[in-house]
This record gives C-alpha cells, structure tokens and sequence, in this order.
C-alpha cells in the first residue's frame, strides 16, 4: 500500500484498521479527524482536542483536523483530502465494517480526489474483530452511548472479553458498528506510551450521553 492517511476517530475501530494497514505494510502519514464548529472536540466522539494530539504523539503519527458543521461536512472532508493528496499522500484507511452507506459515502469522496480507499475491517465477522482488538492488546473505553439504546451505566468501562458479553446481554451488538455506544483507544501494540484519563462529568448531546475525559500529564 501506498502512503497512507487514516481517517481516525480515536475509537477502536479506526484503530484496529489502522493496526491492520500498518501490519500489511502500509506506510501511515497522517490522522485525519473532524472536529465541532469550535474545533475544540471531535465531531464524532465528543473527544477533546489535546487528547486526540496525545494519541498521535503516541502513535507517532502527525495529526490533521478540519473544523465543520454536519452540512459542511462532506465539502470540507473532501477539501482536507485535496491538501493530503498535494502532500503525496494517495490512499486512505477507514474502519467501517459492514453498513454499505458508509462504504458508498467513503468511496465517492474519495473518488473526487482521486485518493484509493481501504476498508481493512470490511466484512469481517463483528465479534471476530473485537477479539481480535482485544486480544491484540489495544485498550479501550466507552465514552459516548445512544440515549434509550444503551445504559449510562456503560460509560467510562473498559472494552474487554466481560464488558462485551454484557453488552449482548443488553441486545447491543458489542461493535456499535450503528451508533450504539464510542469508545476511546488510550495503548495498544502500535502506542509507544499509554495515556491516562481522568473522568470527568457527563454530558448529554445530540440524542448520546458522553462521558468527559481529561489527558493525565
């Protein structure tokens, strides 16, 4: 695979693909996140913005971010990915797994930027791939969960072998790959330092309960 930028939401998800194109011989040159109109927060994961620095520290991978709203979003997604391509970067990861709008969606993007999209995670079985992260070594905590799908309880736990039955057992497929819940990745095998939170208060936004974190210097 060519030089890469992999779109990256701090979750388990854009993490495990990016451990995969990484592991098949890709060569990463960028994160890419959307962040709120202030860009102080991601847009997706609600994570803060010095916490998504201190995961590309960690990774050693340089970080990008481009400030929109939804109805912006796609324009400026694509104009972000015009400025990697002048940089040579010519292909993307993301870690969508099996909802085909996603894929329609990543592809015509870039398809206007003429930038070649991998999909590491496509089709593999769900479960399979949190064991996989799990196993693999990578930790993760929830941070976000859809108001009337999935407890508060669930926030701010540890993503393992346990917390993942216990999901099921709530009739939540333990992927999330619709919504259910976020989660943010803080070590795994291709971090040079683990990162430290500290809970703060939760918040509710847009139809998610979030849990707040802070970075632990």
């Amino acid at each position: 695979m060519n030089k890469f930028f992999c779109s990256w939401s701090g979750g388990k998800d854009s993490c495990l693909a990016l451990y995969y194109a990484i592991r098949e011989g890709g060569n990463p040159g960028k994160l890419l996140t959307m962040l709120i109109g202030d860009g102080e927060r991601s847009r997706s994961h609600g994570l803060p913005l010095n916490l998504l620095k201190k995961q590309s520290l960690s990774l050693n991978i340089p970080l990008i971010t481009r400030a929109t709203s939804w109805e912006d979003y796609e324009e400026n997604f694509v104009s972000i990915l015009r400025k990697i391509k002048r940089e040579g970067i010519t292909a993307g990861v993301f870690g969508d797994i099996d909802l085909e709008e996603h894929r329609v969606w990543v592809e015509k993007v870039c398809a206007r930027v003429d930038i070649k999209p991998y999909l590491p995670l496509w089709k593999k079985p769900r479960r399979r791939l949190l064991e996989d992260f799990i196993e693999s070594g990578f930790k993760a905590t929830i941070v976000a969960v859809k108001d009337g799908v999935l407890d508060r309880r669930f926030l701010g736990e540890v993503l393992d072998l346990d917390l993942i039955e216990d999901l099921e057992n709530e009739g939540v497929d333990a992927s999330g790959e619709e919504g259910e819940f976020h989660t943010v990745v803080t070590d795994g095998p291709i971090f040079s330092f683990e990162i430290s939170l500290k809970k703060k208060e939760q918040v509710f936004s847009n139809g998610y309960w979030f849990q707040n974190v802070e970075v632990i210097e």
